[in-house]
Order: structure tokens, then C-alpha cells, then sequence
């Protein structure tokens, strides 16, 4: 089982996803980052299913559209750690506003 680190600007980025919630009066805020944290502990067991993108990162997608997110990592095999770097809006991360397909 891999272990998790989160960076810290995680930390900024599930602050800003819970202002973005409260500004538009999501109904249980809670839930929706309750839900990002059970996608992230999926790379314990799976910490290669995220796409690959550039310099050895990969994106884990979490959700579709409005309660759409993706969580940037690297995964270093020879300490077998997963090192989440980013949590974002599929919007803010540039995914088009319909689909999961980049502009």
C-alpha cells in the first residue's frame, strides 16, 4: 500500500474549492471534499491510475462537471509514496466547460 503526501498548497486548494461551495450555496460543502479525499485514497492501492501528464506527474479525474476535480501527483515508485501536488476545478485545471476534454 502507497503511501499519501499531501503538498501544502493542498491545503490553499481545498480553502478555495470550500469558498468557491459557500459563494454559490452548495448544499453539505463537507460532502464534496469528503468525496475528493475518498478519490485521493484510491492511490494507496492504485497510485499508477491517473493519466500521465508532463515531467512524471499524472492527474487523478475526480467527478464530472460541477462536482468535477483533478488532483495533480507524481508517484515515486522507489519510496512508494504518491505526492499530491494540486486539487482543482476541472474548470480552473482547464477541461472545457462541457466534457472532460481539454480546449
Amino acid at each position: 500500500m502507497s503511501n499519501i503526501e499531501l503538498a501544502e498548497e493542498v491545503g490553499d486548494d481545498f480553502e478555495h474549492i470550500l469558498d468557491h461551495l459557500a459563494k454559490y450555496q452548495v448544499e453539505n460543502p463537507g460532502l464534496r471534499i469528503r468525496e475528493i479525499i475518498a478519490a485521493l485514497d484510491v492511490l494507496e492501492h492504485n497510485p499508477l491510475i491517473g493519466r500521465p501528464v508532463n515531467n512524471d506527474k499524472r492527474e487523478l479525474v475526480i467527478g464530472r462537471r460541477a462536482h468535477g476535480y483533478v488532483a495533480l501527483y507524481r508517484y515515486v515508485a522507489k519510496i512508494d509514496t504518491v505526492f499530491v501536488l494540486a486539487v482543482k476545478s476541472q474548470r480552473e485545471a482547464g477541461y472545457a466547460e462541457h466534457g472532460d476534454q481539454r480546449p
